[in-house]
């Protein structure tokens, strides 16, 4: 099966039908049509076999996965997901393979509604790399360099699941029958928090999504912003599923360091925190005040109640 074949066979029509998508796959570019008032955001995410999936991984998750990690910055951002575009290189074509990875990414666009509108096909060693484009009103785009002294910072869901959910896949954790679906389920199958980031435009000082572990993400909005913040780890939202299955430290550990959670991190000032259960309920996803920010620029403190809390924070690097 050749470049144009494959891409006919698998990604013709992968996500709904937009009509603001003009041309869309098969031809040298896309031709999309913008809302009037609207700003285009644009992201991209590279997943490397080996790196950042196992081999062996089950390519319909791998497909709904690819998807997910790009529309959870444009959730971060409070824009709409509306386009995406793939460049995959393929050791090989493995038509079974390709058909549920295609399927897996299929119904998480059609989820996120969101329309394939173009990519590239290589051959090489497996990796993925997704453009995801989305829209906010003009001038509303969350970004992470708004936090101002005295904001509250909030994260959505439960932290730690997805990490651990690692360990178990690597054979490195174990867990009760109970408990390990949902941590598979964290991991393989994330979540992005679309309809919540677009409700945030509303109060969110700054915001952006958690892929690499609260430690190494949140330092970004406090050099962006120029501001420092402080967290209290008793105040982390831990799922019982985590809890029950490791050690305090360790829970605290997978919280502060796992990464994959794919949460919205966000601050809110003082002024707005009355309105946040209003605005934010619902959508059914709980979120927790974990901390403050302040005039420390770039400091992150960790502290357990009012006491400081020791911690080196050790999160994967790709050029360490």
């Amino acid at each position: 099966m050749g470049e144009f074949e494959l891409i006919a066979s698998f990604f013709a029509d992968s996500g709904i039908a937009r009509q603001d998508v003009i041309v869309g796959v098969g031809d040298d570019g896309a031709v999309l049509q913008m809302r009037d008032g609207y700003d285009l955001v644009v992201t991209t995410d590279t997943m490397v076999c080996g790196t950042h999936f196992f081999p062996d991984v089950d390519p319909r998750a791998l497909g709904h996965k690819l998807v997910t990690v790009n529309v959870s910055d444009l959730a971060a951002m409070g824009a709409e997901p509306a386009w995406l575009s793939l460049a995959l290189t393929l050791p090989s074509v493995d038509e079974a393979w390709l058909r549920q990875f295609a399927a897996g990414l299929a119904e998480t666009a059609d989820y996120y509604n969101c329309r394939l509108v173009g990519g590239d096909t290589t051959r090489g060693p497996l990796s993925l790399t997704m453009i995801a484009k989305g829209q906010v009103p003009r001038g509303r785009a969350i970004t992470r360099a708004g936090a101002k002294v005295g904001d509250y910072i909030y994260v959505t869901g439960t932290l730690g699941d997805a990490a651990l959910g690692l360990k178990v896949c690597q054979g490195q954790a174990q867990t009760s029958k109970k408990h390990q679906a949902h941590l598979l389920q964290r991991f393989h199958f994330p979540s992005a928090r679309v309809a919540l980031g677009q409700a945030l435009r509303n109060v969110a000082s700054s915001a952006m999504d958690l892929s690499d572990g609260l430690c190494g993400d949140l330092p970004h909005i406090l050099r962006r912003s120029a501001v420092g913040a402080y967290i209290d780890v008793h105040k982390l939202p831990l799922s019982q599923a985590l809890k029950d299955s490791c050690d305090q430290p360790v829970a605290f550990k997978m919280a502060l360091s796992g990464g994959e959670d794919y949460e919205l991190l966000f601050t809110v000032p003082e002024s707005k925190r009355g309105s946040l259960d209003v605005l934010l309920s619902p959508y059914g996803v709980p979120f927790t005040c974990i901390g403050r920010i302040t005039g420390a620029t770039g400091k992150l403190e960790l502290k357990a109640g009012e006491q400081p809390f020791d911690y080196q924070h050790q999160g994967f690097l790709h050029f360490p």
